[in-house]
């Protein structure tokens, strides 16, 4: 997870960097890089911020007690667990086919 947050931000930095730089050598000027980078700054800083905001909202593999906390419901045991993880996956399988 940290290592998707680094490529998050890097990347967008990276290509206005470099999109900056071509614009700057193709109409000779000097700015350009500059304004560039700061929007891919701002780009990487909300890449990070939507990977924040989703990660809390997801439950977690199926046998943790927070995917209990996450969803609201209160903790059910593994085999009360799988037997509704099926059914919700049989209703999604059959809703798709009607």
């Amino acid at each position: 997870m940290i290592f998707q947050f680094g490529i998050s931000m890097i990347v967008p930095i990276l290509l206005c960097t470099f999109a900056g730089i071509f614009l700057d050598r193709l109409l000779s000027t000097s700015f350009i890089v500059i304004i560039l980078f700061f929007i891919g700054a701002a780009a990487g800083l909300r890449n990070i911020y939507v990977l924040a905001k989703n990660m809390n909202g997801h439950a977690t593999h199926l046998g943790s007690d927070a995917d209990a906390a996450v969803s609201g419901r209160q903790a059910e045991d593994f085999a009360e667990k799988m037997d509704r993880v099926y059914r919700e996956n049989m209703n999604e399988q059959t809703e798709d086919y009607s």
